[in-house]
């Protein structure tokens, strides 16, 4: 292992954004929370079962592209919608992501955005021995909230929303993303470090043979992060640099 933690092998870093890089996963789950509490009120009436945050957005939601969060959390309740318009803004896959963006753009402007300072000192130092960085995130805000926070110029790589739908990517739980942001670097999954708090992320690490995994635990979920496939669990990436 080398000052920041990784072992010899790993010629570059591949950083998740919300959770990892920025403190706005959070502002992702309550989003979320409303737009789907607005929906079930609709559809299942005030005996609605609410969206949990604890349980349902980690386990359907959190890390995936927005329209298969939609799906895959619908399917747990039995519900199927049409996919809709892209800019469709009614009770379909596509209008639920949609008016669920609009909110997290509401509630980034009126709070702002705040990234993590452990993990940006930790990004310059890895950097600092030489190492390669990318940005792997399913946002298609990500560039946007890289330059709020004034660390846009740490990534060498962005692989995004708006960049997997060029490429026609798909999302976590697949490594596809990873895999690309890899390749942009000019290096193999096998020397690259997926840095991820999402179960999917996990799950991506894995299925993408990745030199080494390190779970981001945020809230809680460190047992889950390991047996999703990752090597080494932190509640943040500043402890990463005490260890020799």
């Amino acid at each position: 292992m080398r000052p920041y933690s990784l072992p010899e092998s790993i010629e570059a870093c591949l950083f998740d954004l919300d959770g990892v890089i920025t403190k706005t996963a959070v502002v992702h789950a309550a989003a979320w929370k409303r737009t789907f509490d607005d929906f079930l009120l609709r559809h299942d009436g005030s005996g609605f079962t609410p969206f949990d945050v604890a349980q349902d957005y980690d386990e359907y939601v959190d890390g995936k592209p927005r329209a298969d969060g939609v799906r895959s959390f619908l399917a747990s309740r039995g519900i199927r919608l049409p996919e809709g318009s892209p800019d469709d803004e009614g009770d379909t896959v596509r209008g639920l992501g949609n008016r669920k963006n609009d909110l997290l753009l509401e509630m980034i402007s009126a709070e702002g955005v705040e990234a993590y300072p452990g993990t940006l000192r930790y990004v310059r130092t890895v950097r600092q021995h030489g190492l390669k960085t990318a940005v792997v995130s399913s946002s298609a805000n990500c560039r946007e909230v890289l330059v709020a926070v004034g660390a846009e110029a740490l990534f060498d790589v962005r692989i995004d929303g708006l960049v997997a739908a060029e490429r026609g990517l798909p999302g976590k739980p697949h490594p596809d993303t990873f895999l690309a942001a890899a390749q942009d670097l000019g290096v193999t999954a096998g020397v690259s470090a997926v840095f991820e708090d999402a179960l999917a992320g996990m799950d991506a690490g894995r299925s993408g043979h990745f030199g080494f995994v390190v779970g981001v635990d945020r809230v809680g979920q460190a047992d889950a992060l390991l047996a999703h496939g990752a090597d080494i669990v932190v509640r943040d990436l500043a402890e990463l640099e005490h260890q020799e």
